[in-house]
């Protein structure tokens, strides 16, 4: 049996969350392997809604959920979290959550000091989430980062601190915030250290284990392709790298371990925050899209921008991602609109591309290049297998799969983890 891995190919939000619960149900182990508390995923499961944002989906479902090395931690968000879900009726604890000990942790510093950057670029903001992720990643490249295992060491953790306090207050003082006392951030962590440490291991190891002996391991990605900080919209993106090809770096398995490699896309497009959004929608058919879909970002609650499908920016997804197959989702929003658009590609400054660019003024003067289609007049909603869909509706996923060049291995009609129809079992290598 083949392992998986799962990641957006778009701008996030795509219903990675439904996708990921359906899959975790038929694996064993599911690895979160980059991001952090700013990644949101909503399950719907036996008419209970859950909300995660640090914790692998799979713990809904019973199964052994690892935060890999790629994250960065925030303590307080995790421990929330888990009482959160523990309030709810879930079992969370060291026997199904293991959390790799050389992930690095979010610090109160770190959201400090991305609110006071973003409010200082006033117009020209990214639209981060103000929750430390940049900061704590900028930490790790930088060395400074306080890892999970140094909580075992208070003398690491007490030099660790001068380093930080040293770059982070100084930034702190240019930008007009306040500074942070070594004090009381010591004594934060060394309270947190014996409630964290009975979770950490190397992962790696037991991901080496699950490997030899034939374990389904299910990798989970957040955000997606096009925010990925290499590959996506600069710098209008998130701090790590989302494309697949970081589920090995990011959990400490060799790359031929990933498997399959499942892209998520939306039937149509949405986005948060800022940034370049070529096939945006700001008429009534936009607002249309966000209404019927309850467009809001699950961690921030920010409605999100809508627009048509985006087959060009997709199809780049699908080449910079690794995807081999799609997962398309909110397929039944589309029902009833009388004419559909998808974006096949776009004129820059007078010249015709297949692809987004990557320079900044490039791609906020990208224009969308358009091919109609004729909508469906049935419901697509709650569909099980391709018989129940109406027959433009399968013209139209039949056009989306020659556009971005990659099969739909997958098709979500409804937020019901059931309401999915597999061509395939991803599993099955």
């Amino acid at each position: 049996m083949a392992n998986v891995a799962v990641i957006g190919a778009q701008w996030g939000d795509e219903g990675k969350g439904k996708v990921v619960d359906w899959l975790a149900s038929r694996a064993e182990i599911v690895v979160r392997f980059q991001g952090g508390h700013n990644a949101g995923h909503t399950l719907v499961v036996g008419g209970n809604t859950y909300k995660l944002s640090l914790l692998p989906s799979g713990i809904v479902r019973g199964k052994l959920g690892i935060i890999g090395n790629g994250v960065v931690l925030d303590p307080d968000a995790l421990l929330g979290e888990i009482e959160k879900l523990r309030a709810q009726g879930l079992e969370v604890g060291p026997h199904n959550l293991r959390i790799a000990e050389n992930a690095p942790l979010i610090l109160p510093l770190h959201p400090a000091l991305d609110r006071a950057r973003e409010a200082a670029r006033g117009e020209d903001k990214i639209g981060t989430t103000g929750r430390g992720i940049g900061p704590a990643y900028e930490d790790k490249v930088g060395r400074r980062a306080i890892r999970l295992c140094d909580l075992a060491e208070p003398e690491t953790v007490s030099a660790k601190l001068d380093e930080l306090l040293l770059h982070h207050n100084a930034l702190l003082r240019g930008l007009g915030a306040p500074v942070f006392e070594k004090a009381a951030l010591f004594e934060a962590l060394m309270a947190l250290a014996p409630r964290l440490l009975p979770y950490a291991e190397p992962v790696w190891e037991r991901l080496d284990a699950a490997r030899r002996e034939g374990r389904r391991v299910l990798f989970e990605g957040a955000q997606a392709v096009m925010l990925d900080v290499d590959h996506g919209t600069y710098p209008y993106v998130t701090s790590s790298n989302t494309v697949a090809g970081n589920a090995a770096a990011g959990s400490g398995v060799g790359p031929d371990a990933i498997g399959l490699v499942l892209g998520i896309a939306k039937a149509y497009t949405t986005r948060v925050g800022s940034g370049p959004f070529p096939t945006e929608l700001h008429d009534a058919t936009g607002r249309l899209l966000g209404e019927r879909g309850r467009e809001f970002g699950t961690v921030t609650g920010r409605p999100r921008r809508c627009g048509w499908f985006d087959a060009a920016m997709v199809r780049q997804a699908v080449k910079i991602g690794g995807v081999q197959g799609l997962v398309l989702t909110k397929l039944d929003v589309l029902d009833g609109l009388p004419e559909l658009k998808i974006c096949t590609g776009y004129r820059v400054n007078g010249e015709v591309l297949r692809r987004l660019p990557f320079a900044m003024r490039a791609q906020a003067a990208a224009e969308p290049i358009y091919e109609a289609m004729e909508g469906w007049s049935g419901s697509t909603r709650g569909a099980r297998s391709y018989a129940e869909l109406p027959a433009q509706a399968v013209k139209y996923i039949r056009r989306i799969e020659e556009l971005v060049e990659a099969p739909v291995m997958m098709l979500s009609t409804s937020p019901e983890r059931d309401d999915t129809i597999a061509l395939r079992d991803p599993f099955a290598g």
